[in-house]
This record gives structure tokens, C-alpha cells and sequence, in this order.
């Protein structure tokens, strides 16, 4: 009998339990499942799998459950899978995780490959998706001896369609705390053959409008380091490459009111945060002066029109409110995350929207330029089995099953850049219902 250990129950994990409970059964295999809340994982396990209450820094509790398992799957915070790693390459046992693939991660690799072990990690949405659709298509163009020139990619979980009465047309889909902080530090990318930077306070007003059929336009801002898929992706001496995030139109003007003021620093502590509102949340970036009202300091700091759309937006988010923050103690981007949850958490009506779109540029072998396009669009179902949950669990899962069932067998610490992994696993996603639409460009076609 084969056994799976899952290790987080957490709402991302939702459609990654469902997907396993019915593996399980169908294949009657056992489902290990273990979260901080007991009652949580015992809720998730549906009377099908064993349930129980995990702390992943208890070594001696980690290193009995990975004992007794065949496969587990991290869907602990990133900075867990290390110990999780640790203690799966002590006891033989392979690993699978949504997370990006550390330093740390990587130098295990030897001894990964001579107990014949898979570390399969970035096997999520984005991580995940994003490099199996990329390479499938990248692949197809080498093997027909085409030189690729160009490669964009974007991604972005947003609200469906539907959603009528919110402005900025965004909640939050995945980890706040990661949205409040995109972007910080540095972003590098390459734009015909010439290597661009831009710096974090100038990031928001730097965007892409792209068009996707059927769901209208969309503005993408750059990830933080896109040279790093030079190598990941084997795309030394490619003349463009660009990797960034899909947001709707507007949202990046707007979010760079919290960028310019300071609030989405993450750097200190504020001082008597504790009997703080919203509006002196924003008030505390502003200049003194008693007779001003906050919303005329700030429209006159960032040079914007009273009655603008940013404005709008702001106002919506209850900035200029006297709320209680409702907080003891924080920096200013745990304060404005805070914030921000009020109005950006799902509801039960809510239904959010993963879109992801790839732009490939290549010559031909008669040295002709072609322009293709793939592009995946998903609706999630509710607040539970959203886009997000089902997009990061459904490639987990399937992964998950391909090595018990030895169809991904080639030992090492991976991301699912080879046909051994991307063919079998894109094949069941599109029968789930995730499918890219791939297209070529002709003359004039062009919207971006």
C-alpha cells in the first residue's frame, strides 16, 4: 500500500485534499494528514484520511511520520521545507513542494540522487504551471531547429469577471503578506539584447498592457529577477526575456500610492500602533499641517486630482476612515496587510480568476520572425475551491501520484522543466480542465 503524508491543511490546500482522498480510494492507498489544528485537518481528512495535530519543529514527531510514508508533500510555510527535506533525505522518502527550490534545497542534490530520491519542488501555479506550459512550447521550437529570440511571461490571481463592485477588481487570492511586499528590492529583466533594471519606487508606473481574448485587457508589472530563467530555461543569448505579474487596469497606479508614501515598508516598527487609525495610518506619511484634511495633503504630496481614480480607490480601501487599525504592534506593511484584509478577503460570493500568458518570439529556418501565444484562463468555483487552491494543488497532486506510480523517476532535486514531468502532468490538467490555448501570430495581429 502506498502512503502519502501531507504536511499543511491549510485553505490552499484544499483542492489538493480532494484530488488525494479520491486517489486513495480509488487506488487504496493511505492519506496521512497533519496540520497545527488538529480539528482543521481532521475536517479536511473527511473520515477517508488519518488526521493529526503537527508541529514540524518537533524533530522526533517529523521524523516518525516521514518514517512510515512513501511520498510527502510540504505545504508548510517556505521557510519549513528545509527541516521537511532534512528528515525525507534521512529516511529515504521522496518530497514534493509548491515552493521555490533554495540554496539550501539544492545542495542536497548528491545524496538525493544516490538514494535514488525526487525532490520535486516549484510544482505549483507559479511556480509550477508557469515553467511546464513555457517548456512544452520552448521545447517544440528548438526541435524544430527555430532560434527563440523572445520570451514574456505573465501570471496573475484576480477576481472573475463578475465581481462589479469592487474598483480595484483584486483580493487576495494567495499570501498577503507577499502582495503588500512584490516587487521590493530589485527587478531585473532583458528588452532587445539590452539589460533594464528598475528600481522598486519607480516599479508601479513601468507596466505592460496586455490584451487576453475573451477576458479583455490587462496591465503586468516585472517580477523581481527574470535573468534568472536564463539559465532555468537555457535561454542564454535570447534578446528579450520578461517575467511579471497581471493585474487589472488601474491597480498599478493606485498601489503605488502606498509605494510612494512608504507604507509598504517592511523595514521598522511604528510607534503607538495600538491606538492608530486607518486615517492616521496615512496621515503618519504625510506633512504637518493642521489645516488640511489628510485626503488634500495626500492628492497635494503625490500630485493627484481630488476627484482621480486613485483617489477613488484609496477611499474605497477605508484609508481616510477612523477605524481602529487593530493592531498591538507593527511595520508599516503589516499594518496596511492588515488593512487591506478588510476589504480584499474572499467572501462566499466571491469568485477568483487565475490568467496566464506566454509570448514566444522566434525566427523561422528561413529567418522569418513568428509570434506565438499560449494563454490559460480559470474561474474558481467558491471562496474554498478557488482558482488559486485548485491551480497549486492539482499540479501537486498529480505529481504527487506520477511518482508513486514511477512515471517521474529520474532521482535528483527538480522543478518540472523535463517531458518526463511536464507532458504527463499538463495531459491530466487539461483534462481537469486547465488548458492552454496556443496561437500563432499573424501581421498585424499584435494587441499588447
Amino acid at each position: 500500500m502506498k502512503k502519502i503524508l501531507l504536511l499543511g491543511a491549510g485553505r490552499s490546500a484544499s483542492t489538493l485534499i480532494d484530488y488525494l482522498l479520491k486517489l486513495v480510494q480509488e487506488r487504496h492507498w493511505h492519506l496521512s494528514i497533519g496540520d497545527a489544528d488538529p480539528e482543521l485537518a481532521a475536517l479536511k481528512g473527511n473520515g477517508i484520511a488519518r488526521s493529526f495535530e503537527f508541529d514540524v519543529e518537533n524533530n522526533a514527531h517529523l521524523s516518525k511520520e516521514i518514517a512510515q510514508a512513501d511520498v510527502v508533500i510540504s505545504m508548510m510555510p517556505a521557510r519549513f521545507h528545509q527541516l521537511v527535506a532534512v528528515a525525507c533525505l534521512k529516511h529515504g522518502k521522496h518530497l514534493v513542494t509548491a515552493s521555490y527550490v533554495t540554496p539550501e534545497m539544492r545542495d542536497l542534490e548528491q545524496e538525493v540522487k544516490k538514494k535514488g530520491l525526487i525532490f520535486l519542488n516549484e510544482c505549483g501555479l507559479d511556480p509550477g504551471i508557469d515553467h511546464m506550459s513555457a517548456m512544452r512550447v520552448i521545447d517544440r521550437i528548438r526541435g524544430n531547429n527555430y532560434e527563440l529570440i523572445g520570451f514574456e511571461s505573465f501570471t496573475g490571481g484576480l477576481l472573475a469577471p463578475n465581481t462589479n463592485d469592487n474598483p480595484w477588481q483584486y483580493k487576495f487570492t494567495w499570501n498577503p503578506r507577499n502582495v503588500v511586499l512584490a516587487g521590493q528590492g530589485y527587478v531585473k529583466f532583458i528588452q532587445e539584447g539590452k539589460y533594464k533594471y528598475i528600481p522598486y519606487q519607480r516599479l508601479f508606473r513601468r507596466t505592460e498592457v496586455i490584451h487576453i481574448p475573451g477576458y479583455g485587457y490587462f496591465e503586468g508589472y516585472a517580477n523581481r529577477d527574470s535573468l534568472k530563467y536564463l539559465d532555468v530555461y537555457n535561454l542564454r543569448g535570447i534578446r528579450t526575456l520578461y517575467r511579471g505579474t497581471l493585474r487589472r487596469p488601474g491597480f498599478c497606479k493606485a498601489w503605488d500610492v502606498f509605494v510612494q508614501l512608504g507604507a509598504t515598508d517592511d523595514s521598522y516598527q511604528m510607534e503607538n500602533v495600538a491606538a492608530m487609525t486607518h486615517r492616521e495610518f496615512i496621515n503618519s506619511f504625510l506633512f504637518y499641517n493642521p489645516n488640511d484634511s489628510v485626503e488634500l495633503k495626500l492628492a497635494h504630496y503625490l500630485n493627484l486630482d481630488m476627484e482621480s481614480e486613485e483617489m477613488y480607490k484609496i477611499k474605497w480601501l477605508g484609508m481616510f476612515s477612523d477605524e481602529p487599525v487593530g493592531l498591538q504592534e507593527g511595520t508599516p506593511a503589516q499594518i496596511l496587510e492588515h488593512i487591506l484584509k478588510k476589504k480584499w478577503t474572499l467572501t462566499e460570493e466571491d469568485h477568483d480568476m487565475i490568467v496566464m500568458w506566454h509570448k514566444f518570439n522566434y525566427l523561422d529556418e528561413q529567418g522569418r520572425e513568428i509570434e506565438e501565444h499560449a494563454t490559460m484562463v480559470s474561474i474558481g468555483e467558491d471562496s474554498v475551491h478557488t482558482a488559486m487552491s485548485k491551480s497549486v494543488g492539482l499540479p501537486l497532486g498529480i505529481a504527487t501520484r506520477l511518482i508513486l506510480e514511477g512515471r517521474i523517476s529520474t532521482p535528483g532535486v527538480h522543478i518540472p522543466i523535463s517531458k518526463e514531468i511536464y507532458e504527463p502532468v499538463l495531459a491530466e490538467l487539461k483534462e481537469l480542465g486547465f488548458d492552454f490555448i496556443e496561437e500563432k501570430m499573424q501581421p498585424g495581429d499584435k494587441v499588447k
